[in-house]
């Protein structure tokens, strides 16, 4: 019987598993490194965390290691229900609070090791977290994809720590009540990007669409509707889709630094964005939000039980 010592919160709405004890050895090296030790030899561990009977199809787990950097305090794993995420800002907002929550650490600006490259975290006392996101950058603009199923759709290929297609003539109603049609518009979108052969510019699968449309809240900007790799629509206004979309902006001129960007979620959630100009269409994000802590608890895998690395 193996043990694992996991604490839930949400950020804005989404949800995040963070690892505390009970992971397996991934040996030394990067956050790279180790995500692919990960994939390669512990994908059960994976799904056992965040798949049902454990877990449900929108909880994105983090694992948390020990940094290779004296300065950092700690190393961070995502995944997912189907896979692994090179970052996740609503994820790190909430590693943010549950290491805060757990004693960890103490409010201020901490250094995390990522795959995507190194973050920083601005933690405050009440739990609200800034991430200052890695390098994020648009690499086509206007590019047309035929879908399967809802005709020509129009839209951009940026980079925010993951990638994204963000289109905003979409035609759809963004709205909670529509999230069945939303999903099956984006999955739609993302199925046909690969029948095109339409990928990030490094050939990195597009695995995520983020759809665009007017605010609800008088205080937004903009309101969005996410859909990730596992088929499950993100319920915060997502932190690297945020980034790729002020990556956007800022390549339009619409969007300069010392501007704060608010990004409304489909559920009415917002988080606040700014950037940095680092030169040749390249900013560097800085994300904030608020992340709740929901559990404490201990998995429990049973040599005998069926579905010891969950149900997939």
């Amino acid at each position: 019987m193996s043990r694992i010592q996991v604490i839930d919160s949400h950020t804005e709405g989404e949800p995040t598993r963070v690892v505390m004890n009970g992971a397996p050895d991934l040996g030394p090296g990067s956050a790279a490194d180790r995500l692919a030790v990960l994939r390669e030899r512990h994908d059960g561990f994976r799904s056992a965390v965040v798949n049902e009977p454990r877990g449900y199809d929108a909880l994105v787990g983090a694992i948390l290691l020990e940094p290779v950097s004296a300065d950092a305090v700690a190393q961070v794993l995502f995944f997912n229900n189907v896979g692994y995420l090179q970052m996740c800002v609503h994820g790190t907002i909430g590693v943010g609070a549950t290491l805060l929550h757990a004693g960890r650490i103490a409010a201020g600006v901490h250094r995390v090791e990522t795959p995507a490259g190194d973050v920083s975290l601005d933690v405050s006392d009440d739990g609200r977290v800034a991430v200052h996101n890695v390098p994020s950058r648009r690499t086509a603009k206007d590019v047309l994809v035929r879908t399967r199923s809802h005709g020509a759709v129009v839209g951009d290929v940026a980079w925010g720590g993951n990638w994204f297609f963000l289109v905003s003539d979409h035609g759809q109603e963004l709205s909670l009540t529509n999230k069945d049609a939303l999903t099956d518009y984006a999955w739609d979108v993302r199925a046909s990007l690969c029948d095109a052969g339409i990928t990030g510019d490094d050939g990195g699968e597009i695995d995520h669409v983020e759809l665009f449309g007017p605010p609800t809240r008088e205080d937004a900007d903009s309101k969005n509707f996410v859909l990730c790799p596992g088929r499950e629509y993100d319920r915060s206004p997502c932190g690297t889709g945020t980034s790729a979309k002020m990556a956007c902006l800022f390549a339009d001129g619409l969007l300069t630094e010392g501007r704060v960007w608010r990004q409304e979620s489909i559920l009415g959630t917002v988080f606040e964005g700014t950037v940095r100009d680092v030169g040749d269409g390249v900013i560097v994000p800085t994300v904030s939000g608020r992340a709740w802590v929901t559990a404490e608890s201990t998995l429990v895998l049973g040599d005998d039980d069926p579905f010891r690395e969950g149900i997939r």
